[in-house]
């Protein structure tokens, strides 16, 4: 099984040109009104710049490849949302909800707060983060603005109902929580299945929230091989494929909680993004670095040293930290989540499927 997940990881993938998602040689239109982002570091664009915490990413050498330098993105350039956007049409990318105003907000927010969870206890061994129940209420604090804006409920429920919402949790549930027995009690108060059916269940009752407040169109993306992670395989050594299993077990019940959600709320469209499906069909890249990071790490944080030096070609490394991605990655993954490549890659609908429908 070791072997396979260190196969898998080679990953996340071809090269940009090989998934043809280079963004700037494409012209597209805008595909839908507004896109709302919610989750964790993989996400998150600087929503915890100004929070006390060790999980910050607003300094060298972040940001190195982006545009505005570094902004709170954990990465050399774009998080996986950002390519999403690109490829919806959004002419720039989604600002942090701790950065918006004015009607602006109309175009979307994004909530995403790296070490946050679906639990809210999860990621506090780092500090300060808003969980995904602060996000929910942050983004019924950005509905009532939309609201005021465009004057009457109808129009903000038909505004809303054309909006894409992606959601990226769950992944620090794990590796901030259940898989830190000095911290947290979850390891020791649940069984892993018991656990996954916990998350399972409040994530669900989440998700209603989001409907609630007008999301139809919501890509729900699962955990993927967080073992596989190289900040997880220096903590775990071998047991670190023990990880990505026992997430596993939660991440395998999203499709069931999208297909019941489907069928019990009136226009909802939700869809599951198959995150480990992703990477394990994904035909490894010539000559990327699966195992080893872009930038010196900070002892214990897998984050980078501030103002290290990273490598040289980013485009031949999976991964920029111990933990995320490199933008090489994030727009080849994003490629598939847009277009579903394969069947399984998306269930019921890509993202590009979701932005089409009614």
């Amino acid at each position: 099984m070791a072997s396979r997940s260190n196969s898998s990881m080679r990953i996340f993938l071809l090269f940009c040109f090989f998934t043809q998602c280079i963004y700037n040689a494409i012209v597209r239109a805008q595909q839908v009104p507004c896109y709302f982002i919610f989750g964790d570091s993989l996400a998150d664009p600087g929503n915890n710049n100004n929070l006390i915490t060790q999980a910050k990413a607003n300094y060298q050498p972040y940001g190195v490849d982006f545009s505005a330098g570094p902004t709170g993105r954990f990465t050399n350039n774009r998080t996986l949302p950002d390519v999403i956007g690109q490829l919806l049409g959004f002419p720039e990318f989604i600002p942090p909800f701790a950065n918006t105003a004015g009607k602006n907000i109309t175009k979307g927010v994004n909530y995403a707060s790296a070490v946050s969870g679906i639990r809210d206890e999860t990621g506090k061994n780092q500090g300060d983060r808003v969980s995904l129940n602060k996000q929910l209420l942050n983004h019924l604090t950005t509905y009532f603005k939309i609201r005021q804006i465009l004057g009457s409920g109808t129009a903000t429920s038909q505004h809303f109902g054309k909006c894409i919402y992606v959601i990226i949790t769950g992944n620090n549930d794990y590796i901030n929580n259940y898989f830190m027995p000095n911290m947290y009690l979850t390891s020791r108060l649940y069984t892993p299945q018991q656990y996954a059916d916990v998350l399972a269940a409040q994530y669900t009752a989440q998700l209603k929230v989001l409907y609630s407040l007008g999301a139809r169109k919501v890509a729900v993306f699962g955990v993927g091989l967080i073992g596989s992670a190289p900040q997880m395989i220096t903590r775990f050594g071998a047991n670190s494929t023990n990880v990505s299993l026992t997430a596993q077990l939660f991440s395998n019940k999203l499709p069931g909680i999208v297909n019941n959600l489907n069928s019990l709320l009136p226009g909802a469209k939700f869809t599951f993004i198959n995150v480990t499906g992703i990477t394990i069909t994904s035909p490894p890249a010539p000559g990327l670095n699966t195992t080893g990071t872009c930038c010196q790490l900070v002892q214990n944080l897998g984050t980078c040293v501030p103002g290290s030096t990273p490598c040289p070609n980013r485009s031949l490394y999976a991964f920029f930290d111990g933990f995320h991605p490199s933008d090489v990655v994030n727009a080849a993954f994003g490629q598939r989540a847009y277009t579903k490549q394969l069947a399984t890659d998306a269930s019921p609908y890509s993202i590009q499927q979701l932005s089409q429908l009614p």
